[in-house]
């Protein structure tokens, strides 16, 4: 007996009884994120045709390929945007961030209309993130979400990260936006090879069309990978060798051990970025007021603080003055 997901739209919705065909791999691996048996056809009893709502094609020439209504031309204000108009962009690696970037941003701007830009490095579909689900119902996530590359079902779908954040700001009229990849981060342990390194290209994204780039490390307490923990590997090859843009790059202004062998670390980006130490009063509080689970690795906020306290820290520097 194991669990199975379904994404209605794409197969049709099973109901008792049904015969269905499995995709196991993510199951057989055991994956924490995405472990699950994926229906991939409901065989005798196969959904209605879909009617063509537009003709960007996303999971391109796979079985699952989905046809989808593209912002950049369902918008006509796209066609010729160029700039973002000083937006704050946080960017972060993992999916864990996004609910501690919104809890940094709404301790200090509760009212901010903030937009998720989720990219492709991780889940296609955003009807995966239970996240995203449970922030969009506690209002957390107003402006809404836009899905980019090959990732699929946010309110818009636009083809790359720059139309995405352009579509964040002109057409939902976001005052701010955080991009992540989905959930389910793919690493290697390789000094290049896990999908993280996609932050250093946002941030580039971000400011090529005059947006305001802002840095979320990833750091850990409780990861037990050398690479991870205090500030991770993915940072430091992201922010330092893939970004060529400067970032603002949040630091938890905390007073500790750790934190300050953290900044020695990130010491490192100094010459590309600017390094800001962040105060960290009133954050606690905040997440733990988050509507949904904080997790990261399977571990919650108490089992790896640090995590969820530097994303956190991110947001509070996006609605901060401008350095």
């Amino acid at each position: 007996m194991f669990r199975a997901l379904a994404y209605p739209d794409l197969v049709g919705t099973p109901e008792p009884g049904d015969e269905v065909l499995l995709s196991v791999g993510a199951l057989e691996l055991g994956l924490g994120t995405g472990g699950y048996a994926l229906v991939v056809a409901i065989p005798e009893r196969l959904p209605e045709d879909a009617p063509l709502a537009g003709h960007m094609v996303k999971a391109r020439y796979t079985p699952m390929q989905t046809l989808v209504d593209g912002a950049e031309e369902r918008h006509p204000q796209l066609a010729t945007a160029t700039s973002v108009d000083g937006m704050p962009v946080v960017v972060a690696d993992l999916h864990s961030a996004l609910p501690a970037v919104l809890a940094g941003i709404r301790a200090d701007q509760p009212s901010a209309r903030i937009a998720y830009v989720m990219t492709d490095g991780g889940a296609l579909p955003l009807w995966f993130s239970r996240t995203v689900d449970g922030l969009r119902s506690a209002g957390w996530l107003a402006a809404g979400t836009v899905t980019v590359g090959q990732a699929f079902g946010g309110d818009l779908e636009c083809v790359t990260v720059h139309s995405g954040l352009l579509a964040a700001r002109h057409v939902l009229d976001a005052d701010i936006a955080v991009v992540t990849q989905g959930p389910g981060n793919l690493g290697t342990g390789s000094v290049w090879g896990f999908s993280g390194v996609a932050c250093g290209e946002a941030v580039n994204a971000a400011a090529v069309l005059n947006g305001r780039p802002v840095a979320a490390l990833r750091v850990s307490s409780g990861d037990p990978r050398e690479r991870h923990r205090g500030l991770s590997h993915h940072s430091l090859t992201a922010y330092g060798q893939v970004a060529l843009a400067r970032a603002e790059v949040a630091l938890p202004e905390a007073g500790d051990a750790f934190w300050d062998g953290v900044a020695a670390r990130a010491a490192e980006l100094a010459d590309r970025h600017t390094l800001v130490r962040v105060p960290v009063d009133g954050l606690d509080a905040a997440l733990r007021a988050c509507p949904v689970p904080l997790s990261t690795m399977g571990r919650g906020l108490d089992a790896d603080y640090a995590a969820f306290l530097a994303s956190a820290c991110a947001g509070r520097l996006a609605v901060a003055d401008r350095v």
